[in-house]
This record gives structure tokens, sequence and C-alpha cells, in this order.
């Protein structure tokens, strides 16, 4: 269980160093998303990427225990 946890860890550290790079291709404003802003409130809801992270995240993970 450790081993997973230190993996996850560094993953995100990458995913981290690499968002500016990611953001660029258009990986954080996704259809789906809500954007609400007005005055000083900036609210962000990033449904349509956590969808597109879920599915990635269980291919990989079902493609990792066959």
């Amino acid at each position: 269980m450790s081993r997973v946890l230190i993996i996850v860890g560094i993953l995100l550290v990458v995913l981290g160093l690499l968002w500016p790079l990611i953001e660029k291709v258009g990986f954080g404003r996704l259809p789906g998303d809500i954007v609400i802003e007005r005055g000083n409130f900036h609210f962000y809801l990033p449904l349509g990427t956590c969808v597109l992270v879920s599915v990635i995240l269980s291919l990989v993970l079902w493609i990792l225990n066959r």
C-alpha cells in the first residue's frame, strides 16, 4: 500500500508541474465545466474535466488489474 501511495504522490507532483502545458492544450476548460464570474466572485466547477479524468483513471486501473 505504501508503494501505491508514493507512486500516486509522484504522479500528482508531475501533473502539477506539467499543468501549465496541459492547460494550453485546453484540458482545463472542457465543455461541461461551469464558470461563474460576478464582480469579485469567481467560481469554477470542472465537471467535464472530472468526468474525463475519471474515465482515464478507470481505464488505466482496469488495464493494470488485468
